[in-house]
């Protein structure tokens, strides 16, 4: 495996140096400033790789710009509506831009209004250890009772509604504010930040699109793009619903080993692949981390390595995220699959046989508690994250065991 770290530019409190000390060679980054929709320019694409290559203090780091994370799909494009096919020529122009960088992996998702969702950022723990949780009670705390969603009542089990009544009736004011910030929260520099009125906008508008309407407007996005990133010689990976489950009442296509295959089967493609993000798959109880890395194995372009807890056996459940060894998912088996598929690329001699990855978000642990950084991508929780991950693939090559 490549080892990459996520960093969000040089506004990011971890510096190009502490990625280098933590023992990652490759990052990965977006231009998060860039509108969804617009054009990446060979000027700003030059620039962020010139930002990754240099230290603060203007010397060399050894890093290079490995995996783009994300190329942003715009909400126009996932509901064919309004500027979607201007958006859909502006993101092949972009693919051409990254690929004369010489960036060849281009992460993304589809899902629908918001790229993840969180009720608490900072849930603390009984170590003292902070991390990000979805409760799945609050959520329709929110849903139900601040959002006011038509008809969300119905679409929660009833022990789970009546709780998130009474846990509704307990919040004050502040309490909402922090609970809609955190589920509406996006990414640093992101110039796509919600708030309830646009949130309710854009599900009046998905309101007479199902799980199979997405499904083929994203087929229809993939027959347009991926034969670009083909000729280009890139590989686009779709990141899974995160979490893996209907929100909202929003469809959801990419959240377990069926939506996969017909994704990936519907616009078959060496350029056509999957991020295989353990945290969000795993999110799900019938989600089997190292079978879908067997089963997709040779379209897997990039690795989130993360683990989360689940609370019970729903599928739309509460969890929280783990520790990177600790969770539900059997990391080392995980593992073991991932060198598996490296060795058979290795034999077939792919010039892609070590498969970029990077420890997914982390706990906040000592020195990160007093950081104040941004939630789920602490230093010293992903250093310790990318430490332990690393130990398990050298254990598991030096003694075969993944064979």
């Amino acid at each position: 495996m490549r080892h990459t770290w996520r960093w969000f530019g040089p506004k990011d409190p971890v510096r190009t140096e502490d990625i280098v000390q933590a023992g990652a060679v490759g990052v990965v980054t977006a231009l998060h400033h860039v509108p969804n929709g617009i054009v990446w320019t060979k000027d700003e694409i030059a620039q962020r790789q010139a930002e990754v290559a240099r230290r603060s203090d203007g010397t060399p780091s050894g890093l290079t710009w490995d995996v783009v994370e994300s190329l942003p799909v715009s909400e126009d494009i996932k509901k064919q509506k309004g500027d979607w096919r201007a958006h859909i020529a502006a993101y092949k122009t972009s693919l051409r831009n990254l690929a004369a960088a010489g960036i060849k992996v281009i992460c993304y998702n589809f899902m629908p209004v918001l790229d993840w969702t969180r009720t608490d950022l900072r849930f603390r723990l009984p170590t003292g250890a902070t991390c990000m949780r979805f409760d799945i009670h609050d959520f329709a705390a929110f849903d139900i009772h601040l959002l006011k969603r038509s008809g969300a009542a119905a679409d929660y089990p009833p022990d789970v509604a009546a709780e998130a009544g009474r846990r509704a009736a307990l919040m004050d004011d502040a309490t909402r504010r922090q609970l809609a910030d955190s589920i509406t929260m996006g990414l640093p520099g992101s110039t796509e930040a919600m708030d309830l009125a646009r949130v309710r906008a854009h599900l009046a508008e998905y309101g007479a699109i199902s799980s199979a309407q997405l499904r083929r407007n994203f087929i229809d996005f993939l027959t347009e793009v991926v034969p670009v990133a083909e000729q280009l010689g890139l590989r686009l990976c779709c990141h899974p619903d995160d979490p893996p489950f209907p929100l909202m009442g929003l469809p959801r296509v990419m959240s377990d080993t069926e939506d996969y295959a017909a994704i990936l089967g519907g616009v078959d493609s060496p350029a056509n692949g999957m991020t295989l993000c353990s945290g969000s798959l795993g999110a799900r109880p019938d989600n089997d981390l190292p079978a879908m890395m067997d089963t997709f194995g040779p379209k897997v372009h990039f690795l989130h390595l993360r683990n989360v807890r689940r609370d019970g056996s729903m599928i739309a459940g509460s969890f929280h995220e783990a520790e990177h060894l600790e969770g539900d998912t059997d990391m080392v088996a995980l593992i073991a699959a991932v060198l598996r598929e490296e060795a058979r690329r290795g034999v077939e001699g792919r010039e892609d046989a070590s498969i970029p990855m990077r420890p997914d978000h982390g706990q906040e642990i000592v020195d990160d508690l007093r950081r104040g950084g941004q939630p789920g991508y602490p230093l010293v929780g992903r250093l310790r994250g990318l430490a332990e991950l690393r130990g398990v693939e050298r254990a598991l090559r030096q003694t075969g065991a993944f064979r």
